[in-house]
């Protein structure tokens, strides 16, 4: 916060502390507060008639530069220490010597990177490592196996006996696992996964996942709800049909407007609740016979600064989700990338099942981010569409993982018993992966790591027009090999 978004002042018998967030303004009444450490003040507040209680510090502001500097002097420690675990750890039966320790780039000039980069060396045998320095959920494990691999391209030319290692925190290490699988076999063969304990006191060599080992690894999977959706839904879509879709959930549904989510309707006890509000820029509300009339300005305005002509294309309104305008404008003709694929039934955000991850104490549930597309030719073959609209390294890992899920639901006989395509014969034939993007917006090494990708996988390169909102055209359209 800076000076003038916060404020003490006294009001009759009561100090308050109010301030301005990204949630509006809060009020809190003070009840006591002290000077810590002699450049930090800890206030004890209150709300609510006492309902929430809290702990606030108040710590000067430093520097960006400062900042900075903190920020990578730990981060640099942590590398050192980590070469250090490597010696003792890969070089058990060998002099390993610290060659070189440094940090990735970082998003910004200036900015300290979020991966460790070490090189290690025996005679004439290389060993690169690279590990993040910062916690990193699950969910980034192609982030870092894209970049990872770039570095392992590029940063040193290595030699036939160079071995890669990752190393990381043990669910981020079985996620990193299961994507090497992915990879061509000369590549896979190069790269050793690592599991880095908290305390990075210890480094485990995970054993190797082939891929028909990972592939055979189907979780349950749910047939998607029905495409039928209630009364509600219906009124909005009538507001404007050739711009309002439907994603179906389980217990209801949310309205997009060019993929932008504005309202949601769930059924509860065979009673219909509508809420609407975009994200992040308006608030939420329970639609009642009071606002019906914010609904529809809220659908006014979406019309106005949501749509190919708007004049205004810094709006929020228009920059917001533009990989789901993207989607929702394919939706509704896919055949333009490929006159072969079928128009319905079309699965948007095609989820798959939950699946455990962990054992015992450490076991979670987490759910893999959604397919974007998923389709099926007219000759039976599974088609997966994976979209982005702005610059990701990842895209091929990222595509090649919804491969290896989706290809392992079509092995067990998931995809034909849910029925997902209705009476469609789902061809015998691994599905294929369309990456589709804007000609200028493909990453500059997407071919480099594309070809890192195990040849199982038919990956086609697909690029559009940059002024897609107005209608996507197919500029050119490659296979990767």
């Amino acid at each position: 916060m800076r000076r003038g978004e916060c404020e003490a002042q006294a009001e009759g018998n009561r100090l308050l502390f109010s301030y301005w967030g990204e949630q509006g303004a809060r009020v809190w009444r003070i009840l006591g507060w002290e000077r810590e450490d002699d450049d930090k003040l800890v206030f004890k507040l209150a709300r609510r008639m006492n309902a929430e209680l809290t702990t606030l510090r108040l710590v000067p502001r430093a520097s960006p530069l400062a900042q900075g500097q903190i920020v990578q002097t730990a981060r640099r420690a942590f590398c050192d220490s980590l070469a250090a675990l490597a010696c003792q750890t890969l070089g058990a039966d060998k002099n390993l010597q610290i060659e070189r320790v440094a940090l990735s780039r970082g998003r910004r000039r200036g900015e300290p990177g979020r991966y460790a980069r070490i090189q290690l060396r025996h005679k004439n045998d290389s060993i690169l490592l690279t590990a993040p320095v910062v916690e990193l959920h699950r969910a980034e494990a192609d982030a870092f196996l894209s970049s990872s691999l770039l570095w392992f391209f590029r940063g040193i030319k290595p030699r036939p006996s160079t071995k890669l290692y990752l190393a990381a925190a043990r669910e981020m290490a079985e996620a990193i696992n299961e994507r090497c699988a992915l990879l061509r076999d000369d590549l896979r063969n190069a790269i050793g996964v690592l599991e880095l304990d908290d305390a990075c006191s210890s480094l485990t060599v995970l054993p190797g996942i082939r891929l028909p080992e990972l592939l055979r690894a189907a979780p349950k999977l749910l047939r998607p709800p029905s495409a039928q959706w209630g009364e509600w839904a219906n009124q909005m879509i009538g507001l404007a049909p050739e711009a309002i879709d439907v994603v179906r959930a389980r217990r209801g549904e949310t309205l997009r407007f060019h993929g932008l989510a504005f309202a949601r309707v769930r059924h509860v006890m065979e009673k219909e609740f509508v809420w609407f509000g975009i994200r992040g820029i308006t608030a939420n509300r329970l639609l009642d016979e009071n606002n019906f009339s914010d609904l529809l300005k809220l659908i006014d305005e979406l019309k106005e600064r949501r749509r190919a002509d708007a004049n205004d294309h810094a709006h929020a309104l228009y920059r917001a989700a533009p990989e789901a305008w993207l989607e929702s404008l394919l939706r509704r003709s896919i055949t333009v990338l490929d006159p072969g694929l079928v128009l319905s039934p079309l699965h948007a955000q095609f989820r798959l099942a939950p699946a455990e991850q962990g054992k015992g104490e450490r076991a979670t549930t987490t759910t893999a981010r959604p397919v974007d597309l998923l389709a099926l030719r007219r000759d039976g073959r599974l088609v997966l569409v994976e979209l982005k609209v702005s610059e990701d390294a990842s895209l091929p890992v990222q595509a090649a993982d919804y491969w290896r899920r989706v290809e392992a639901q079509r092995q067990s006989g998931n995809l034909g018993r849910i029925r997902l395509f209705d009476e469609k014969i789902i061809l015998d034939e691994p599905p294929l992966v369309y990456a589709v993007a804007p000609t200028l917006r493909f990453h500059r090494q997407f071919a480099t790591l594309a070809r890192s990708i195990s040849p199982q996988i038919e990956l086609y390169r697909f690029d559009i027009n940059e002024d897609w909102r107005k209608g996507v055209r197919v500029m050119r359209r490659i296979r990767v090999d």
